[in-house]
């Protein structure tokens, strides 16, 4: 076991690995010395720059690209939040492993690899409206699980989920941890009408009123209020920090998990970045929150780490410049002071 309590946790994100300074200079020197106007490219520049901070080198590489998607059930589903029934997880987590799925056909256009990792699909957290959704023992099984499928040498790492209810379990996370009203964070999800709509509004409220007396405590929260893919996604999150590997965030759901640890230490992300952002309407003021600017946009809500595997074609793009370009000495090209 990686973390065997959640001191262990909050002391993982209290001692974080700064990103490589000079790579990223050497990267920003080289991008002022390609045949363009400075900053001409935008924020394609900004992200090769980025890349060469977490990779360590000056012209990064994606030869090795992966998507992680995490599965997990919820017992909350029971109060009919999702306009699906839980038995989807489990014949999603099937679709993956046939190739049938959306990320499926982005991730070999991306070129990544996608490793499907479901946690206990027939053993449902608790319905968080009775009950902590899952005790620490729990939340840190399933935080352990998401930290151990980070492998070193990973150029990229694009992270997601799947689970039916766990929109209703992202929505209570941000309602609890960043304050705001229930409607502000409650949105549609799967497609629920307006009567699922009030049940998962209900939901909500009614789990933060029983554990309010935690909620000082991001962890704690996290294990009453989330889900088992929800910790696994912060725990790959905080793996892919301790090992120096750049992230991309997919929707709503995926950057709720990681705001527990946003909470403990607001420069947990600096390696990270939101892919997208989705049509669920409180994934927008989540990034505001969080100080996070999305890639994309492009009404996904889809979820199963889609956006995160559609940005890496962006991040393909923006490293083509940076590595392939010529320099305006290269090229023989007159520089801005005409040399």
């Amino acid at each position: 076991m990686i973390f065997g309590n959640l001191d262990d946790v909050r002391e993982a994100c209290r001692d974080l690995p700064a990103g490589d300074a000079q790579a990223a200079a050497a990267a920003a020197a080289r991008q002022a010395n390609l045949t363009k106007p400075p900053g001409s490219l935008g924020r394609l520049e900004e992200l090769a720059i980025w890349l060469a901070r977490w990779q360590g080198r000056a012209v990064p590489t994606l030869e090795r690209a992966a998507i992680l998607v995490f599965a997990g059930n919820h017992g909350v589903a029971v109060r009919r939040v999702s306009a699906y029934p839980q038995s989807v997880t489990e014949q999603m987590v099937a679709n993956f492993a046939a190739g049938g799925a959306a990320v499926n056909q982005i991730a070999r256009v991306a070129a990544a690899e996608l490793c499907i990792v479901p946690i206990q699909l027939d053993r449902p957290t608790a319905d968080f409206t009775s009950a902590p959704a899952m005790d620490s023992a729990e939340f840190l099984a399933a935080l352990n699980k998401g930290y151990e499928q980070v492998r070193d040498g990973c150029h990229l790492l694009a992270i997601g989920e799947m689970g039916i209810g766990n929109t209703t379990a992202a929505s209570a996370l941000c309602a609890a941890l960043l304050g705001g009203s229930t409607a502000r964070w409650v949105g549609r999800g799967t497609g629920v009408d307006d009567a699922g709509l009030r049940r998962k509004r209900a939901a909500v409220e009614s789990a933060i009123q029983r554990h309010r007396g935690m909620l000082d405590d991001p962890l704690a929260t996290a294990a009453a209020l989330g889900g088992r893919e929800l910790a696994a996604v912060a725990g790959a999150t905080l793996a892919a920090r301790h090992r120096h590997t750049p992230v991309l965030l997919d929707g709503f759901v995926a950057t709720s998990a990681v705001v527990p640890l946003v909470r403990l230490n607001p420069a947990v992300l600096d390696h990270c970045r939101a892919a997208h952002v989705s049509a669920e309407a409180a994934h927008r003021a989540l990034l505001r929150k969080i100080r996070m600017r999305p890639l994309l946009d492009l009404d996904m809500r889809l979820g199963e780490a889609s956006g995160a595997a559609v940005a890496i074609l962006l991040l393909r793009a923006a490293l083509s410049c940076h590595a392939g370009m010529a320099t305006f000495v290269e090229a023989g090209v007159s520089g801005p002071d005409g040399s």
